[in-house]
């Protein structure tokens, strides 16, 4: 089990725009996903939380997301498509600032295209709360941030004030 240190909100690898994955990475693919695994599974016995994970996100260059919400999943080289007109707020949470949330919008609906472990090309149709999983992944694909997303200056909350955020009846 090798679980890898997540680069944190400020570190500047962070802000960098990953480069593609060839045929010639697959040969290293194994142990790149084994760490997204390990690391994603460590980071959600610490915090509850945890369904995807980006490379970017452990100083692995390459475009590369890890998914596993009911079964693993591995997205090489995705590209956003078909993105909805119809977007949906959320306060969003990532595990380069694990105790803060932002408020984002997202595309309610969109396609991911993309190659599997084995170099096969592959496309999902997503919506919800998965549309909006991928697209936050995605953007650290391309060195972006939730933080960079957040409607304005009042958009952020710490996890413990959470319900702060909840409608007040």
């Amino acid at each position: 089990m090798t679980v890898r240190e997540i680069l944190q909100l400020g570190n500047p690898q962070l802000y960098k725009t990953s480069g593609v994955v060839t045929a010639s990475d697959l040969d290293n693919m194994p142990q790149i996903v084994q760490d997204l695994h390990d690391t994603m599974m460590d980071f959600r016995r610490k915090y509850r939380a945890g369904r995807a994970i980006a490379a970017p996100q452990i100083g692995v260059m390459k475009r590369i997301i890890y998914m596993n919400v009911d079964t693993p999943l591995v997205f090489l080289n995705p590209t956003l498509k078909n993105l909805s007109d119809e977007m949906i707020e959320i306060w969003d949470d990532c595990m380069c600032f694990p105790d803060l949330l932002v408020r984002v919008k997202r595309h309610k609906q969109c396609t991911i295209e993309f190659r599997d472990e084995m170099w096969n090309v592959k496309s999902m149709d997503l919506e919800d709360d998965l549309s909006e999983l991928l697209q936050h992944e995605y953007d650290h694909l391309d060195g972006i941030l939730a933080v960079m997303r957040a409607f304005d200056g009042k958009s952020f909350a710490y996890k413990e004030q959470k319900h702060f955020l909840e409608p007040q009846t």
